[in-house]
């Protein structure tokens, strides 16, 4: 029993958290049914997550209906833009104003949370950039959403609809396991970074995005989790850790936010940007993925 007790207190611990809303019609399934996928396998592990809504999508009535079910089951939704602008390339007054009109949109929702997370995690090349950013968003009231386990599900999902596409009976086995094992790697790798840098245990946020890669296989990622004995945790009990409070000094600034402590500790083995799809390419390409 003290062995037991003594493995739990230590287990390392995640939240779920998806990003954008982006609800596909093709290939395989439907809005409605992509979303329902998402969100069954939240409700079977009883795992409470973070959207972070780019609001554009809102302007679909079949994905906007969809929002109601995330607020009765009890999720967080945070602020992720309404265009999902790149801030390094619009700059802060029109990137500003994009945030705040999505910031709008969602504040009276009674499943909003004050939580803001950059598109392609990125918050800036310059000082002011940054700085007028986070004193922007201060202002508002937000916090940071910040993610700690970055990957590139996307990638994964933009190849299996590619394929869907050509292959309407693509087996999606191969899939599945390249996926779970992309995610294990990369929640291992920044567990290791945490441990380094922040010294502390690390209420983890996992980036996922809402898509056909996670409408099928959330409920398999999510178990996985359980397999390896990570404690998969509430999103509001991640975000209410200091960790998510820290505004590291660096530039350029975004990435997971132990990247950045990493960084600002200067770290010489970092790659930027942390994942992107060109790492993932050539080994999905070898396996003809």
């Amino acid at each position: 029993m003290a062995l037991f007790f003594a493995t739990s207190l230590f287990a390392a611990e995640v939240a779920i958290t998806i990003d954008d809303f982006d609800l596909h019609t093709e290939p395989l399934l439907n809005r409605t049914q992509r979303d329902e996928g998402v969100l069954r396998a939240l409700e079977k592990h009883k795992v409470q997550a973070a959207l972070f809504l780019c609001c554009k999508y809102l302007s679909i009535p079949e994905s906007k209906a969809r929002i109601p079910y995330w607020e009765k089951a009890g999720h967080l939704i945070g602020n992720h833009t309404l265009s999902h602008y790149f801030y390094d390339g619009k700059g802060f007054e029109i990137f500003s104003k994009d945030l705040k009109f999505c910031h709008d949109m969602i504040k009276d929702s009674p499943a909003f949370a004050p939580l803001f997370r950059f598109p392609f995690l990125k918050g800036g090349k310059t000082k002011e950039q940054r700085d007028s950013i986070q004193a922007y968003l201060k202002n508002l009231g937000y916090k940071n959403g910040y993610v700690t386990i970055d990957a590139s599900d996307w990638y994964v999902s933009s190849r299996l609809e590619d394929a869907l596409k050509k292959n309407p009976k693509t087996d999606l086995k191969p899939y599945r396991d390249y996926y779970l094992n992309h995610m294990w790697k990369k929640s291992v790798f920044y567990d290791e970074m945490g441990k380094k840098y922040w010294k502390a245990p690390v209420k983890h946020t996992v980036l996922i995005h809402h898509n056909l890669l996670n409408a099928l296989f959330l409920d398999d990622l999510i178990q996985m989790y359980k397999d390896k004995k990570w404690n998969v945790i509430r999103a509001s009990e991640a975000f209410a850790d200091p960790l998510y409070s820290q505004i590291p000094d660096v530039l350029p600034h975004g990435e997971s936010v132990l990247w950045m402590l990493a960084h600002a500790a200067k770290d010489k083995t970092l790659r930027y940007p942390g994942e992107d799809a060109d790492y993932e390419k050539k080994e999905m390409d070898k396996l003809g993925l």
